[in-house]
């Protein structure tokens, strides 16, 4: 054997040992870490070593090279995108899915079974969301990939309507997609399947400051198609002011008219997880599929979301995903494999994480988790609201805070102070353009956040802008 291969699988235990230290340190001190760092300390390439180096020594020249510049992205003042930081839980749940190495697939069989840490995983998302068991899901690798797989079952669905098999004979004619505010990742599936962002119809938000569908135009739209099937992309709580469309409403569209409906809900349908808030998720359940991101409030490391489409399209989707050499005889679910289920055949034990979370907080932690942060989301819109500087572009609905400077002359100045801002490493936010105006977004994810942080933030902001004035 290699000399470095053979030396690191002799130690394993103290590799492990020094980067658990590590670890342990860099998670003991996040709360300190910077959320952003200056781009002049990126290192230069080097070049690939002939003989290597041994896991220590690599150790150490990360350590030199990189490890000073990541920044803490799972830390409770990174409001940037909508990143959860990673419960205790699940980073073992982590950790174990890389020693364990596992390619989750089939639910039985001489090889690895896996997959049945991935069901049970599921079953526990439908209860925690309260959604029925007649969902079929899988973990992927983010909200892109889950729409992605949705959208494709839907493709599917609207051929079959049409009498055409797309998934063998690929797209002959538009594919009519009906939605308001739909997430750019949607659009990205959209031109990934073959289907075209320009077959979005768009429909109309029901207020100026509102992004979610307004059900007459949507009906005026269906009606204008004159039975001609389509899909529908519905918002489980948009990125912006994490606004819901009225599914209740939806549900009785979807009673009348011939349509696949499809709910992005990344990050929202954590709403089903308070009764103060489910209400905003009401007849969800009725959609023929959705999109749930772990990676963002379930808490759980990056790559992360599931996929839950309702089992009665399951021929559909083995259709749309199974492997040429795997062709199905009688019900897609009595021989059950993932690789026939959704994109990818090499999968990682995605589902370890959120399974070891999930079981060891339970629903009441989640609905904590969720609680906190939204309360955190409507103090933060609270001084915003009642300062001099700043004030908010949107409602806060739920845990994102949408604002921008009070001073309409100015907007040419927005992307100064956030820059500013990102700068001090104390917070980390991203822009946004909201109802024409440059704004800023700070989205509440992350189950370390507190109310000192959330102070600590708006002192910083004030500090900011005092220098621009």
């Amino acid at each position: 054997m290699e000399e470095h291969l053979k030396n690191d699988s002799v130690n394993i235990s103290h590799l492990l040992d020094i980067i658990k230290k590590q670890g342990t340190e860099y998670l003991n001190t996040l709360a300190d870490r910077p959320t952003s760092i200056n781009n002049a300390l990126i290192p230069e390439s080097v070049d690939l070593p002939e003989y290597g180096y041994g896991t220590e020594e690599v150790l150490k020249i990360f350590n030199k090279r990189f490890e000073p510049i990541m920044v803490g992205s799972a830390g409770p003042r990174y409001l940037g995108f909508v990143t959860g930081g990673a419960t205790p839980a699940s980073m073992a749940g982590d950790w174990l899915s890389t020693i364990y190495d596992q390619n989750p697939q089939s639910t039985k069989g001489q090889g690895d079974i896996s997959a049945n840490v991935e069901i049970e995983t599921i079953r526990f998302m439908l209860e925690l969301l309260e959604l029925p068991d007649s969902f079929l899901g899988g973990f992927v690798t983010g909200a892109t990939i889950s729409n992605f797989t949705c959208l494709a079952v839907a493709r599917q669905w609207l051929g079959k309507a049409k009498g055409r098999d797309i998934a063998k004979e690929g797209i002959s004619e538009p594919i009519k997609i009906l939605t308001a505010t739909p997430h750019s990742s949607s659009i990205k599936s959209l031109s990934l399947l073959g289907i075209g962002s320009n077959s979005i119809i768009r429909i109309k938000t029901e207020g100026s400051d509102r992004e979610s569908i307004c059900i007459k135009d949507l009906e005026e739209q269906i009606i204008h198609l004159n039975n001609e099937p389509f899909i529908l992309i519905s918002s489980g709580g948009t990125v912006n002011t994490v606004d819901f469309d009225d599914f209740t409403e939806i549900r009785k569209l979807k009673g009348k008219y011939n349509f696949w409906w499809h709910i992005d809900a990344a990050f929202g349908g954590f709403a089903a997880c308070s009764d103060h808030y489910k209400h905003l998720v009401k007849d969800w359940e009725y959609a023929d599929s959705i999109t749930v991101d772990c990676h963002k409030w379930l808490n759980v490391p990056y790559e992360s979301a599931v996929f839950l489409v309702k089992e009665e399209y399951k021929v559909l989707q083995v259709e749309t995903f199974q492997n040429s050499n795997a062709p199905y005889l009688g019900d897609p679910l009595e021989n059950f494999g993932y690789l026939n289920f959704l994109p990818e055949n090499s999968r990682r034990l995605k589902a370890l994480p959120a399974w070891f979370s999930i079981m060891a907080y339970g629903k009441k932690g989640y609905q904590y988790i969720v609680e906190n942060n939204v309360a955190l989301a409507r103090n933060f819109g609270k001084l915003i609201e009642n300062s001099d500087d700043f004030k908010l572009l949107a409602p806060v609905r739920l845990n994102t805070v949408c604002f921008t400077l009070r001073d309409d002359e100015k907007q040419d100045i927005v992307g100064k102070f956030l820059e500013m801002l990102n700068a001090t490493g104390k917070v980390f936010m991203t822009p946004t353009v909201y109802n024409q105006q440059k704004g800023i977004r700070a989205a509440f994810v992350n189950w370390k956040t507190t109310e000192t942080d959330v102070q600590l933030i708006f002192d910083t902001m004030n500090d900011i802008i005092t220098k621009l004035k």
